[in-house]
């Protein structure tokens, strides 16, 4: 384990579940319930979706595959804050990630079919 991940509060999120739970720690430390309705976090989770297209915006797209240093932290960052308002967004909407990415990968299969794949 290197030495960051021993100074890191929050070193032990390996998944989902304790991510959120973090999360809810993490925002009702600070009292942010208050702000955290739906409509709220899914709109915080649209400037932070836009912020990270920003980072892209005027890419070739090799370019944006061999990212700098400086774009790819940027990216990383915004990636982190896409990642938290929508795993809060589910929570507050009651909604399991995971299970929801289940459902839409089957609605997916069957509407786009791999080439071979029953329909």
């Amino acid at each position: 384990m290197n030495a960051s991940a021993n100074t890191n509060p929050y070193a032990h999120i390996d998944s989902l579940d304790t991510l959120r739970d973090a999360l809810r720690k993490f925002v009702a430390a600070r009292d942010w319930q208050q702000f955290h309705a739906p409509k709220n976090l899914v709109m915080a989770l649209s400037v932070e979706t836009a912020e990270l297209v920003e980072i892209f915006q005027w890419l070739t797209p090799e370019q944006s595959r061999h990212l700098s240093p400086e774009q790819m932290s940027a990216a990383q960052d915004e990636i982190a804050d896409v990642l938290v308002y929508l795993i809060e967004t589910a929570d507050a909407l009651g909604i399991d990630p995971l299970a929801a990415v289940r459902q839409k990968l089957v609605k997916n299969a069957k509407k786009y079919p791999a080439p071979g794949e029953p329909q």
